[in-house]
C-alpha cells in the first residue's frame, strides 16, 4: 500500500469521524428534549393516576363520564410515556453505537498517521544513508508487528466483553420479559399474592443484572479513578481480583499519590490488570506483591509473584506474548521504562518506572494510555 492510498484512507476516515460527530451532536440535542418530555409525561401519569385512585374510591360522586374520562386520560397518558420512553432508549442506543464507530475510526486514524510516519523514515533513509534502511524498515515491520497483535488483542476482549453482556444481562433482560409476561396474566386473573411473590423475583433478577452491568463497565473503564484516583481503585480492584481467581494479593504504598491526568491513571491502573491477568493465567502462583512508590519525579510499580517463572528472553524473542507487548506499549506510551525478570521456578518480578512530570507523560502521537 502506498503513502498516498494511506493518506487518503485517513483523510476519509476524518471526513466520516466529522460526519459521526455532527451526527453524535444532534442526536443528543433530540435526547436532551425526549428526556425532557418523559420527565413531563411522568408527571402527568402520576397526576392521572392520582385522579383515577380518587374517583375509584369516591365513584359515587363522579358520573360515568367522569369515571371514563379518567381512566381514559390514565389510559392515554402511560402510552405516550411507554412511546417517548421507547424512543429514549432507541436514541440512546444510535448515540451509543456512534460513539462506539467513532472511537474505531480514530484508531484508524492513529493508526495510519503512524504508518505515514514509517514511511517518511523509510523514505528519508532511501535518500540519505542507504546502509541505514535495513534497519528502518525492520523498525517499521516491528512495529506494525506489534500494532497487529495490540489490534488481535483489542478483538479478543471485545469478544469477552460481548459474551459476558450475552450470558449475563442480556440473558437476564429476556428472562425479565417473559416473567413480566407471566405477571401480566396473574394480574387479570386476580392472583395477586402470586403476582407480588413473581415481581420480588422480578426485582432481584434486575438487580443482579445491575450488578453483572456495573462490572463491565468497571472492567472497561474504571469510573473510581476520576472520582477516587489510582490507589483506592486499585485497592477495590485487587479485592475483586482476590475473590474470583484465589491468589492472595498483597498491596504497599510509598509516598503520597501525586494529582495524576485521567489518561495517566488509566494506564498506570491497566499496567497493574495486565500484570495480575497474566499471572493468573499463566503463573499458577498463589501470591502477589504489588508495590507503587510515588518519588518526586517519577513512579515506580513493582509486581511480584511466587510463580512458575519463564525465560523472558525466549518469550521476547518469539514475541509470544500479547501481555509483555501490551504492557512495553503502554510503558512507552508514558515515556517510561520496563524490567522483567524470571526464572523457572522462581517467579517473576516486573518493574515499572514511569516519570511524572506532565509535560512527557505522553509522546506526541496523539495515543493514550487508557
Amino acid at each position: 500500500m502506498s503513502k498516498e492510498q494511506i493518506f487518503q484512507i485517513a483523510e476519509g476516515a476524518r471526513s466520516e469521524s466529522n460526519a459521526i460527530k455532527k451526527e453524535i451532536v444532534e442526536i443528543r440535542q433530540i435526547l436532551s428534549e425526549v428526556i425532557q418530555n418523559v420527565d413531563n409525561l411522568e408527571l402527568q401519569s402520576r397526576r392521572s393516576r392520582s385522579r383515577l385512585v380518587q374517583v375509584s374510591r369516591n365513584f359515587q360522586s363522579f358520573t360515568e363520564n367522569d369515571i371514563r374520562a379518567a381512566y381514559e386520560e390514565a389510559h392515554n397518558v402511560q402510552i405516550e410515556l411507554s412511546l417517548m420512553r421507547e424512543r429514549e432508549n432507541n436514541l440512546k442506543k444510535r448515540r451509543d453505537e456512534l460513539e462506539f464507530r467513532l472511537r474505531n475510526i480514530l484508531e484508524t486514524i492513529t493508526r495510519a498517521e503512524g504508518l505515514l510516519s514509517q514511511i517518511s523514515v523509510v523514505h528519508s533513509f532511501l535518500a540519505g544513508d542507504l546502509s541505514k534502511v535495513e534497519e528502518a524498515l525492520e523498525s517499521a515491520k516491528q512495529h506494525q508487528l506489534m500494532g497487529l497483535k495490540i489490534i488481535q488483542a483489542q478483538e479478543e476482549e471485545r469478544k469477552r466483553v460481548a459474551r459476558e453482556i450475552h450470558d449475563g444481562p442480556a440473558q437476564s433482560m429476556a428472562n425479565v420479559v417473559l416473567r413480566t409476561e407471566i405477571v401480566e396474566k396473574m394480574l387479570k386473573n386476580d392472583a395477586i399474592q402470586d403476582a407480588q411473590q413473581e415481581l420480588g423475583s422480578l426485582k432481584e433478577i434486575v438487580r443482579m443484572s445491575l450488578a453483572d452491568v456495573r462490572k463491565i463497565i468497571f472492567d472497561l473503564r474504571p469510573m473510581a479513578l476520576d472520582d477516587l484516583g489510582l490507589i483506592p481503585t486499585l485497592q477495590k480492584y485487587i479485592q475483586t481480583f482476590e475473590d474470583r481467581s484465589k491468589l492472595h494479593i498483597d498491596l504497599i504504598v510509598f509516598g503520597k499519590e501525586h494529582k495524576l491526568e485521567s489518561s495517566f491513571k488509566a494506564a498506570a491502573f491497566r499496567l497493574v490488570q495486565e500484570c495480575l491477568n497474566n499471572v493468573y493465567k499463566h503463573a499458577k502462583a498463589n501470591f502477589v506483591q504489588i508495590k507503587v512508590e510515588f518519588q518526586l519525579e517519577n513512579m515506580f510499580i513493582v509486581v511480584k509473584d511466587d510463580g512458575i517463572g519463564f525465560n523472558v528472553s525466549e518469550v521476547s524473542k518469539k514475541g509470544q506474548s500479547f501481555g509483555i507487548m501490551g504492557m512495553k506499549e503502554r510503558c512507552q506510551l508514558l515515556n517510561g521504562r520496563i524490567g522483567i525478570t524470571s526464572n523457572s521456578q522462581e517467579g517473576t518480578r516486573v518493574v515499572f518506572q514511569i516519570p511524572l512530570q506532565p509535560a512527557s507523560v505522553f509522546k506526541s502521537t496523539g495515543k493514550q494510555g487508557g
